[in-house]
């Protein structure tokens, strides 16, 4: 995770930079800034007392910013993964509330007092991890989480938390929140899954049974639209599935694109279920398959025909490809290879789909629902 600090005085500025090391030894990514007309005095300061105990371990310092708060914030909308505010919740909701636009996309925003005594969560609480982020931050300082999304105080089950964890897309943002006021409530959603899963099961959440009668929403957990359990079903559709491709040169990416969701046609499956493209290194600059990858940000990774021979398995072969690449099939061996890199079985789900120069596989890793 990026995370971006920001600090407005004196005070704020020694606790981001406390914070920074305590997130960096976390593993985080962290840049620290500061926008005061003292932040001159501030940095000299700050250096003159680094050998202060509270300062023995930073080894480095805020970087003094003189755009506004606006061209800043808007920078780390787009860069970052969180922001963290050293201020007033009020510097923090004018900042931010330009470049508001969806829990789906927007970065975590927690909000720290100057003193460190109240961590507050305050944006993308859930999907972007800022209630998570909270309280890892409290712990770290000493203060007081402050997180008010109502399935948290009412330690209800929270939909997008649990497809967040479980790295699901979901179908429909607007029946998630209508699901999350249910339980709220006190009602009952239904729970489907063609999955098998580990852990209980929330008890507001009641299992699919076509013999008896339905809650009216329900979660259901697929890789395809085609059943409809309830009669308002929130789908939640797991990333993992790997996209094996090979293409001729120059192939355009509108073409990849219309190739690549005509075979997940072909097996009733999401394209929104990729988490992975992959192929042979040939390829590895091919502006038609980047593009592709850019603007569904998906990962893509490239073998080596030796790599890809190493592949166990039936597969099409073609002459034609040998020739070229050196290896008998690339689309099919990248998609098993891709879909083999967190360690679980995986099976081709659609073998070689070939149309306008494009070809392309599809396998799906082993996995299950994680309640715990």
């Amino acid at each position: 995770m990026k995370i971006a600090i920001i600090s407005f005085s004196q005070r704020g500025y020694r606790l981001g930079e406390m914070m920074s090391g305590f997130l960096e030894g976390n593993n985080y990514e962290v840049q620290t800034f500061t926008k005061s007309k003292y932040s001159k005095k501030i940095l000299d300061e700050s250096q003159m007392e680094e050998n202060d105990a509270s300062f023995r371990d930073v080894k480095k310092f805020a970087k003094p910013i003189d755009t506004s708060l606006r061209d800043w914030t808007e920078r780390r909308f787009a860069d970052s993964d969180a922001i963290i505010f050293i201020g007033a919740c009020g510097i923090a909701v004018r900042g931010i509330a330009p470049f508001v636009k969806s829990k789906k996309t927007d970065p975590a925003v927690v909000v720290v007092d100057e003193q460190g005594n109240f961590v507050i969560s305050l944006l993308s609480g859930h999907i972007g991890g800022a209630n998570k982020l909270t309280e890892e931050i409290a712990d770290l300082i000493q203060g007081t989480p402050v997180i008010t999304t109502a399935t948290d105080i009412n330690n209800k089950f929270a939909v997008d938390v649990f497809a967040k964890n479980n790295g699901c897309y979901i179908s429909d943002m607007e029946m998630a929140k209508e699901i999350s006021a249910i339980l709220v409530n006190g009602g009952t959603v239904g729970f489907a899954s063609d999955f098998p899963w580990v852990g209980e099961v929330p008890a507001e959440l009641e299992l699919f049974d076509e013999d008896k009668e339905k809650p009216e929403f329900g979660i259901y957990v697929t890789n395809s639209y085609m059943k409809h359990p309830f009669v308002h079903t929130l789908y939640l559709v797991p990333k993992i599935v790997t996209l094996g491709i090979g293409c001729k040169k120059g192939t355009p990416g509108e073409i990849v694109e219309k190739i690549v969701r005509k075979a997940c046609d072909e097996v009733l499956t999401p394209s929104v279920s990729m988490e992975l493209v992959a192929s042979i290194d040939l390829k590895k600059e091919e502006a038609g398959i980047l593009e592709y990858c850019k603007d569904r940000k998906l990962p893509f990774v490239t073998y080596t025909k030796e790599e890809l021979q190493q592949v166990e398995g039936s597969f099409a072969e073609s002459r034609f490809v040998e020739e070229v690449t050196g290896v008998d099939n690339v689309c099919e061996r990248s998609a098993i290879l891709g879909s083999s890199q967190h360690g679980t079985k995986s099976n081709l789900i659609l073998r070689k789909y070939a149309e306008e120069g494009v070809t392309v596989a599809l396998a799906r890793r082993k996995w299950s629902v994680n309640f715990e």
